[in-house]
């Protein structure tokens, strides 16, 4: 990513990491560095989260291409609403199945516990400033001015 993947198109407009490239940016880098985590350490964290070490592994391969995805789509010049939307509503879908999936299939340690509704957490921050970047970007946030 240049230089510029990151700067607002205009003086005056938003901080260029609450832009929607920005956010999308920011969500690849810390996805992508959390499925790394999981598919070089998926046994030590796993008994740490009380999670799977093949579970981890897939989770890790799952983020990690994700990411890729959403950091090629952060890197677009303005990229289209409908892939930003499709990011916002996976992230939404992740963090609603990681909660079913702490209560309805994994038994987690205190730490598992714990790190599993944080990360769910972020993920939906991710989505709730995407979506607003996105708003803001096409005009539903700033009485019709494109940033």
């Amino acid at each position: 990513m240049s230089a510029n993947a990151l700067t607002p198109a205009r003086p005056g407009s938003a901080s260029p990491l609450w832009t929607v490239r920005g956010v999308l940016a920011l969500d690849a880098l810390v996805t992508g560095g959390n499925g790394l985590v999981y598919l070089a350490f998926a046994g030590p964290v796993g008994e740490l989260l009380g999670v799977g070490r093949g579970v981890l592994l897939a989770l890790g391969l799952f983020l990690t291409g994700y990411a890729l995805g959403v950091g090629a789509l952060a890197a677009r010049r303005r990229p289209p609403r409908l892939a930003v939307q499709a990011v916002i509503d996976l992230n939404a879908v992740w963090v609603v199945l990681s909660l079913v999936a702490m209560a309805a299939w994994l038994e987690p340690t205190t730490a598992g516990a714990v790190w599993i509704p944080v990360q769910a957490a972020v993920v939906a921050l991710f989505a709730v400033l995407q979506f607003t970047a996105l708003r803001r970007r096409d005009g539903g946030g700033t009485g019709g001015r494109r940033t």
